[in-house]
């Protein structure tokens, strides 16, 4: 058996890396292999390539991943935008197909692969395609992390809809990407709001994490890791693979999987 998900976020600055490196650190107290991904991170300082990919590099740690880093991430890129624009600015061609090469080799030599976007579920990863593109074309289940403040019933509510239309959502992490203030009536009531209105299963919410030690994330990726996440996370390995050599094959001959409207984007 197979496992992986794709974790995405209602905006930046969610907690993805920390939802996904606490899921890997729990997953691998249940004695699996954990392969980690995160295709294209900006904000690498130059001089210093895949090393300064900071997130990547924590996934890789935490999940105890001895894959080459060039599989972990195989984008790197300078400026702190979307990956689609960071790379045009560095002279770098974001290729699909390369991203679905080094997802499955991460899959054949790892029980479970988590792979994190960047941004959220509709940030720009190539001129014509999104993060949810990318997971659609993996044939990977969703998970999305969301911050507990004021708006969170309106952005969960929306991501979970558009992503809905093309490929599962397994729930909604709630998340405490900083320390909450617990005087805010909207803190108080989101997780019941969105058990109430969101039509995604509510994994949280998560604390406020401000040590990143394993026993920490470790900790906190087993209060998410219920028996019904892993199962939606159990690969169809033949849809998978049928779905991810479709979309590569498209991505070579420059048909988009679902086009980027660049005038809106």
């Amino acid at each position: 058996m197979k496992w992986a998900c794709f974790i995405t976020g209602t905006d930046t600055g969610v907690g993805k890396t920390i939802v996904t490196a606490a899921l890997a650190a729990a997953l691998v107290q249940r004695g699996l292999s954990v392969g980690v991904m995160k295709p294209a991170e900006t904000d690498c300082p130059p001089e210093q390539g895949r090393e300064g990919a900071h997130d990547a590099q924590l996934l890789r740690r935490v999940a105890r991943c001895a894959a080459p880093l060039e599989l972990v991430v195989p984008y790197a890129l300078p400026l702190p935008l979307a990956p689609a624009l960071s790379a045009e600015e560095a002279g770098v061609t974001i290729e699909l197909a390369e991203i679905v090469r080094c997802y499955r080799e991460l899959l054949a030599t790892h029980d479970v692969v988590l792979v994190e976007g960047a941004g959220g579920l509709l940030v720009p990863l190539t001129a014509q395609q999104t993060m949810l593109d990318l997971a659609v074309t993996l044939g990977l289940p969703l998970l999305v992390v969301a911050r507990n403040v004021l708006g969170v019933i309106n952005h969960s509510c929306l991501t979970v809809a558009v992503a809905s239309q093309r490929t599962r959502v397994l729930g909604v992490v709630l998340n405490h990407p900083v320390p909450p203030d617990e005087s805010d009536p909207a803190v108080r009531s989101n997780a019941d709001a969105l058990r109430r209105w969101c039509p995604a299963p509510l994994y949280g919410p998560l604390p406020h994490l401000a040590d990143l030690s394993e026993e920490a994330l470790t900790a906190a990726g087993s209060r998410l890791l219920s028996a019904e996440l892993l199962e939606g996370m159990a690969l169809d390995i033949a849809e998978g693979e049928r779905i991810a050599a479709s979309a590569a094959a498209a991505a070579e001959e420059g048909v988009p999987t679902e086009p980027l409207n660049e005038a809106g984007a």
